[in-house]
């Protein structure tokens, strides 16, 4: 059995889908790997995959360029003819899965991992794309053998009122799962005198980043022990992403330490006091979940994926989106609170082992996988 895996990004393979890539070489799986060019194919390969790079730009909207990326798609799925494809993001599940009708591919995955920059944008291009964005997943979520795949209950409810897809073919799994023996507790939190808190994402608008610095100059103003970091890097190919320089600005100001990207995430958290991620949505966070496993407490926005994995006051504290206030007096109530900063981060390891651990996520994918197996007999 052939699974071919199509997302926007090899450094999104590579960090969010190379566990469940392994599981399935496990099952007996041949794993291909779909994805524009970058740095992460070659970390793929040598992993023992085959990686497929395309000349993809995810912000186009070139007619001719977008033709060329098509016909490109289609020669891959018509070489491979895998028995299963399984697309991430937007993008990728409106040309994957239309294309691979065309080419009498059956079985088809669906992985929407959030509602992306179209939908959680307001500006006016965001606005103009909407409507032809939902006709488009309407159309390449249909069929037989087509299974859709979500990631929290707010994105289920949404796509079940603009009748994206049939209940039938619909299945949340919550996240892509974490690696919870990686990521575990090492030391013991609230020991150090300064406390650290830590935003890792990546450097995109809809992350909460403006809020974050707002909040951070604001702690930074009553003048407490708090040290608060960043982490991750723009995303050049997001129309969200912050552009560099302003990241240099917020550096130059001192509110927050930039770590840029950071390869080695458990070692950092094993530094960490407070994860935040003051986001306007998600699918479910992994960054959050990571953390969590790690037994910290979390502050994050009560939005979409977010409220997944925080329940208010037993591992963490929900704040409202875009509230730069709130999210600076929830950290400060965790600088005054330490015993209950343990408690809450306690509280998020157990959470994380009962309803994220990477083994549920690859036991339910499988089982997606089994379901549209069965229907071939």
């Amino acid at each position: 059995m052939k699974v071919l895996f199509f997302a926007n990004t090899d450094w999104y393979l590579y960090n969010f889908r190379l566990p469940l890539a392994k599981f399935l070489r496990q099952q007996g799986f041949d794993v291909v790997m779909l994805s524009p060019v970058g740095s992460y194919g070659p970390a793929l390969e040598s992993e023992g995959f085959r990686w497929i790079g395309l000349d993809m730009n995810r912000r186009s909207l070139n007619p001719a360029r977008e033709l060329a990326l098509i016909k490109r798609i289609s020669s891959v799925y018509a070489a491979e003819k895998p028995d299963i494809v399984h697309h991430f993001t937007i993008k990728c599940v409106v040309y994957g899965s239309l294309i691979a009708r065309w080419n009498g591919i059956r079985n088809r995955v669906n992985a929407v991992t959030g509602m992306g920059y179209v939908f959680s944008d307001d500006g006016y291009k965001a606005r103009l794309l909407r409507p032809v964005v939902r006709n488009l997943i309407k159309a390449a979520l249909g069929g037989e053998g087509s299974r859709l795949i979500l990631q929290n209950k707010d994105d289920l409810a949404a796509f079940a009122a603009a009748d994206l897809a049939s209940q039938d073919g619909t299945h949340v799994i919550m996240g892509s799962g974490v690696d919870t023996t990686r990521f575990s507790p090492l030391s013991a939190p609230g020991d150090r005198k300064v406390m650290r808190v830590l935003l890792a994402s990546r450097i995109l608008w809809d992350k909460g980043i403006r809020e974050y610095i707002e909040a951070a100059t604001l702690i930074k103003a009553q003048k407490l022990p708090v040290e608060l970091l960043l982490a991750g890097s723009p995303d050049p190919g997001n129309p969200g992403s912050v552009p560099p320089a302003q990241l240099a600005k917020w550096q130059e100001s001192g509110a927050v330490h930039y770590l840029g990207h950071v390869t080695d995430m458990p070692r950092l958290l094993a530094t960490i006091d407070v994860a935040v991620l003051p986001s306007y949505r998600e699918g479910v966070p992994r960054s959050l979940l990571e953390a969590a496993s790690c037994g910290l407490p979390i502050i994050t926005t009560d939005a979409p994926g977010c409220r997944e994995v925080v329940t208010h006051g037993v591992n963490g504290l929900l704040i409202p989106p875009r509230d730069s206030l709130a999210l600076a007096t929830a950290i400060r109530a965790m600088y005054e609170r330490p015993s209950e900063r343990s408690r809450m981060g306690r509280a998020g390891r157990d959470a994380v082992l009962k309803d994220f651990d990477e083994r549920l996520v690859f036991a339910k994918t499988f089982a997606v996988y089994q379901d549209l197996l069965s229907l071939d007999l």
